[in-house]
């Protein structure tokens, strides 16, 4: 069963990994299940879809500003879901690919 807490609000507002280890990501998801923001499978690390798999939390909503559609990994379908707590995007000056400064000169031939 898919379990989606619109209580739980977002790590952070970048990819959790990616902040991490000093990379960059092309856009990013959010868990409505725990919160845990991760970089979208276009991105070169796929944390949002490596958390999935890690902890078979199958539901996430796009982190993007204008953005609120869902994605269920388990049965490969957009779905609804209820608002979740805020923020609900990265900020919306933080430039895509992102974040600022970290993003390599070649970085479409590094994407999915």
């Amino acid at each position: 069963m898919t379990t989606i807490d619109p209580s739980v609000p977002p790590s952070g507002t970048g990819c959790v990994e990616c902040e991490a280890a000093g990379g960059w990501w092309v856009h990013l998801r959010r868990c409505a299940t725990c919160g845990h923001v991760g970089c979208c499978d276009s991105s070169p690390e796929q944390h949002a879809t490596a958390h999935f798999r890690a902890t078979g939390h199958a539901v996430v909503q796009s982190f993007e500003p204008a953005e609120d559609w869902f994605w269920d990994y388990d049965r490969e379908v957009a779905l609804s879901g209820p608002p979740l707590a805020p923020p609900s995007a990265r900020p919306a000056d933080q430039p895509v690919p992102g974040p600022a400064g970290r993003v390599p000169a070649d970085w479409r031939s590094r994407i999915h």
